[in-house]
């Protein structure tokens, strides 16, 4: 059951977009590092049956006792379900492959768009004391996601620099327009977040300004470019800011994380 007595409620944002390969994972993993490093509490919770998020932090497949089925389907307490990483202030809700059964399951259940949020807002979060929830969707607009979403303060969605980038996202839009309606009216998109730029690139410079035109201030003033580090971290289960600090990359990823902190310190002003 939610505490209403938790006055620190973190700030939960759902990392979403339903196509694959558009730096989903990679953003959730690293913008957590990112804000963790700049000394904030983050807690990541990953709702992708690949689980790759967990085996990005270094969470070995043997060592997912408790995961994010047993948090949302089970009622396992939050304290047995999170692990920490090997990043101070990061810790994790892992993920196997039994969640791919879970839209099935909640399919039958009368509360199956509220799980996540209810799982979140249990009293244990107040010892845990987040400042920041991230949560990787799967890459698709199943129940999973809309769980998230219902759970989430905002969206973040990772928008590839690419060809028809543009035109996935107005079935994300219109998801989140009916989550609005019909569960979380104070839901709102973080931000669109510009992924795999490629500076030599013309397409890249063309969508980014497609991009700008179309969504105006939606769009982080942060770009993630295309780099080999970014790309190879998760190989060595680690963020890129622990995999190689001085990357382009890192730096990315740490100039995000202060876009939102700015953002939310403005708004909480």
């Amino acid at each position: 059951m939610p505490d209403p007595s938790l006055t620190t409620a973190p700030r939960i944002i759902a990392v979403a977009n339903q196509k694959g390969g558009v730096g989903k994972t990679t953003t959730t993993i690293n913008l957590g590092a990112a804000l963790a490093d700049s000394g904030a509490r983050v807690l990541i919770v990953d709702l992708d049956p690949q689980g790759n998020a967990s085996t990005g932090l270094g969470i070995e497949a043997g060592a997912r006792d408790i995961t994010t089925y047993d948090f949302l389907l089970e009622e396992a307490p939050l304290d047995t379900a999170v692990q920490p990483t090997s990043q101070d202030r990061l810790s994790i809700i892992p993920a196997t492959v039994d969640l791919s059964s879970a839209d099935i399951e909640l399919f039958s259940n009368e509360k199956r768009s509220f799980l996540l949020h209810d799982a979140l807002r249990q009293p244990a979060m107040g010892a845990l004391a987040p400042d920041y929830v991230l949560i990787d969707c799967p890459p698709s607009l199943s129940l999973l996601t809309i769980n998230a979403m219902v759970a989430a303060h905002s969206v973040l969605i990772p928008l590839q620099a690419e060809f028809f980038a543009l035109e996935g996202l107005s079935q994300l839009m219109l998801t989140i327009r009916e989550v609005r309606h019909s569960a979380n009216p104070d839901l709102r998109i973080e931000g669109v977040l510009l992924t795999m730029v490629d500076g030599r690139n013309n397409l890249s410079a063309q969508v980014e300004a497609d991009a700008r035109d179309t969504l105006g201030d939606l769009v982080f003033a942060t770009r993630i470019p295309r780099n080999v580090r970014v790309s190879e971290a998760p190989s060595y289960a680690m963020p890129v800011l622990t995999y190689d600090t001085a990357s382009k990359g890192a730096q990315a990823y740490r100039d995000l994380a202060g876009e939102i902190i700015r953002r939310h310190a403005r708004v909480a002003a």
